[in-house]
């Protein structure tokens, strides 16, 4: 493990950081670079509201082999790609790198549209946002 302990212990300061996030009602968004591994991927990386990456992006804990390794079995085509994370329901969206700032703000605008949030949360169902000072 390159992290070690003291980049390990960071995990609990994004923890709270994304839980005061939550608490403004605020969303994260976790945007995956190619590559995105080891400890990044293991813990903040994952817990964004809305997981995006980019086509064909490197994305896991450990390298194949070392999981191959461990599990003694062979690993289907293209595991730890993005193309294989979405179509196994672990990111929402692969996006071209150069498209990201328009698909954020287009996510966002949804996410923080007071007319969707509370006129209709069937359509906004799963999420967590509401524009406005949070509850007590």
């Amino acid at each position: 493990m390159q992290e070690g302990v003291l980049s390990l212990m960071q995990m609990a300061k994004i923890s709270a950081a994304l839980a005061a996030l939550e608490e403004r009602h605020l969303p994260f968004i976790s945007v995956l670079t190619d590559p995105t591994t080891g400890g990044v991927t293991a813990s903040f990386a994952m817990l964004g509201d809305l997981i995006i990456a980019e086509p064909k992006a490197l994305i896991g804990f450990a390298g194949p082999r070392v999981i191959e390794q461990t599990i003694r079995q062979k690993l289907p085509k293209d595991f730890q790609r993005s193309e294989f994370l979405l179509a196994h329901g672990i990111i929402d969206e692969i996006v071209d790198r150069r498209e990201i700032r328009p698909f954020i703000i287009k996510a966002l605008n949804f996410m923080m549209n007071p007319d969707i949030t509370s006129k209709s949360t069937a359509l906004a169902t799963g999420l967590k946002f509401e524009v406005g000072a949070p509850t007590p």
